[in-house]
């Protein structure tokens, strides 16, 4: 017979529930040392930068147990994984690009023009990464939805060259799984590396002989790939270090325990350093929910290898709070990658939450409907970052540029103030620039 599963209980009811730095230091995390890993993905990029493709064939060969050709999936292959694709799975992904695009098309912002005074603008031009190098994990699970997530914001973003990476697959003779190499053929990616891990965000920042250097990369993927994207953050620019997948589920006692049960299982079916993390005020929902959980977890596929791990651990618990008021800072100090809103009218609830990657309104929007087919992105920032940080859109491919454009006569009405700061900051020069176009006096240096 298996063990009863129950969540641990923080209870942070009245007096016990601090502020700021104290309540997060509470609140449950999966360990997750990216520092630790930085060591060991050093030796791993610096391989791929002195020996290019080569090294990507023997990391492929270590790290996935299969000795590869060419690290380039050939084009016969996209179309044939696309050819024998599932039909009922390839009208799924189809309506998620199409709701994908649906969202994605309206984040694009225009060049937008600003008159200062008379004669003077100031212009931010929205320009495209040149080039993106995009990753799809494939190690517990294939993941067809992150191929779309990645490439529909970058493609509506205007990025000219998209190239994706994703590991080699024993199973499939080197190739990434064919489902991963479908979904590319639908979005019209031709270019697929089958690179895991840190290695491929190498090939992205360094290029190998096959595969041109990127300008940034994108994706969720395990601590090496976190680790890799710290390691050329500066030489690349990347979306986030993605940690272990989180939810919480903010919930009173209008809430349904079988949902609420369901959608902290569906979380830690990832991994099992995935967080659930229910905040409640209500000792009854709570204990509903654990009843759930146990012929929940029994009926699901991975409930020993993930689900059970991932809801015994640190990073699962059950936070039970005074009120929606305190359920509120509790989520709000905890940052989670996706956030359920299940109370009574949720979304007045909702405009109260200003940390969370995600936000999803009462009963019928789960999580799982954001991972597939909301329309929204599930590249979102994990381990409390979304309070500095937002998910994957078609802003993060986009940079903004200022071009500055004033006549003589709007310079001159400005000289004087842009003069006087420059000498109140000691950078006369910068001040002598101004006075050279006008003929003022510039005193010789010393």
């Amino acid at each position: 017979m298996l063990q009863h599963l129950s969540l641990a209980r923080i209870d942070l009811r009245g007096d016990a529930l601090p502020t700021g730095p104290a309540l997060r230091d509470l609140l449950p995390r999966a360990d997750f040392d990216v520092a630790a890993a930085l060591e060991k993905v050093r030796p791993i990029a610096e391989a791929v930068r002195h020996r290019g493709d080569a090294a990507l064939i023997d990391f492929a060969e270590t790290f996935d147990g299969v000795r590869l050709e060419s690290v380039r999936v050939p084009a016969e292959a996209l179309n044939d994984a696309l050819e024998r694709l599932d039909p009922a799975v390839r009208a799924a992904l189809e309506e998620s690009i199409r709701r994908a695009r649906i969202v994605h098309r309206e984040q694009r912002r225009d060049s937008h023009t600003t008159q200062v005074v008379p004669g003077g603008t100031v212009t931010e031009r929205w320009v495209p990464v040149e080039r993106v190098g995009l990753y799809a994990p494939g190690g517990r699970s294939v993941y067809p939805s992150s191929v779309i997530m990645n490439v529909v914001p970058a493609q509506e973003a205007g990025v000219g060259s998209v190239a994706l990476a994703s590991p080699a697959q024993a199973d499939f003779g080197g190739l990434p799984h064919p489902t991963i190499l479908a979904a590319c053929a639908l979005l019209g990616v031709d270019e697929v590396y089958a690179a895991g891990g840190a290695t491929a965000v190498a090939m992205f920042a360094y290029g190998t002989e096959s595969c041109p250097p990127a300008a940034m990369v994108t994706g969720p993927g395990n601590i090496w790939v976190a680790a890799a994207k710290r390691y050329f953050t500066g030489l690349i620019g990347i979306d986030s270090e993605a940690g272990p997948t989180e939810i919480a589920v903010l919930a009173d006692e209008t809430a349904d325990p079988v949902h609420v049960a369901a959608d902290l299982i569906s979380q830690a079916e990832h991994d099992p350093l995935a967080a659930a993390v229910l905040v409640t005020d209500s000792v009854e929902l709570a204990d509903a929910v654990e009843k759930e959980l146990d012929p929940q977890v029994e009926a699901a596929r991975h409930s020993e290898d993930r689900i059970r791990p991932a809801l015994a651990g640190r990073q699962s618990a059950i936070v039970l709070v005074d009120g929606i008021d305190e359920g509120l800072r509790v989520v709000n100090a905890y940052g989670a990658e996706h956030l359920e809103i299940q109370t009574a009218d949720a979304a007045a609830v909702a405009e109260r939450v200003v940390n969370a990657g995600a936000i999803f309104l009462g009963p019928w929007a789960p999580v799982s409907l954001g991972d597939y087919a909301a329309g929204s992105n599930h590249v979102l920032p994990t381990g409390g970052c979304a309070c500095h940080s937002s998910g994957l859109s078609v802003q993060s491919f986009l940079r903004g540029i200022h071009v500055v454009d004033y006549t003589k006569d709007a310079l001159a009405e400005v000289a004087h103030h842009v003069v006087t700061l420059a000498e109140a900051e000691d950078l006369p020069a910068h001040g002598a620039a101004i006075k050279a176009r006008f003929g003022w006096k510039v005193p010789a240096s010393k």
